[in-house]
């Protein structure tokens, strides 16, 4: 990511360390995680202590200090998921993409997570992909769903 682009986002925000969270967000949300030189041109340009955002990005579990894939995708574990095939789910999303929850493929295309419940348990099993919900999601159908984010 460029100084230019961390910048823009920056004075979008008016340069206020009150918009310091969703500064971060938005620079991740480009760039699918936080490089070190981002922070650091942040701090700079924020005057808030280089410590401050370290301690804020891996304090919230929505931040990444290492590369994300292009496409995130959740895999809801929580008990009403859990009790309709959760881990068959997982297991098939697991052998289609070729990594575990908390991993990033070596093309950078996808990224892995669990995640306890995401609030509509009526439609278990639930995969999340780029924020695009995929509810009473069967194992069969995971191939298919995934190879719309090629």
């Amino acid at each position: 990511m460029n100084v230019e682009t961390i910048d823009q986002i920056i004075d979008n925000h008016q340069c206020e360390a009150g918009s310091l969270i969703q500064i971060l967000l938005d620079i991740q949300s480009e760039n699918h995680w936080l490089p070190k030189e981002a922070l650091e041109r942040v701090s700079e340009k924020l005057r808030v202590p280089l410590s401050q955002i370290q301690h804020i990005t891996t304090f919230y579990k929505s931040f990444s200090l290492v590369p994300k894939g292009r496409h995130e995708v959740h895999v809801c574990v929580g008990t009403a998921c859990h009790v309709r095939g959760a881990q068959r789910v997982l297991d098939t999303v697991q052998d289609q993409i070729g990594i575990k929850p908390g991993e990033t493929d070596v093309d950078l295309k996808f990224s892995l997570e669990t995640v306890n419940c995401l609030g509509c348990c009526a439609l278990g099993p639930v995969m999340v992909v780029d924020g695009e919900y995929h509810g009473n999601i069967a194992p069969a159908r995971i191939e298919e769903t995934l190879k719309n984010y090629e």
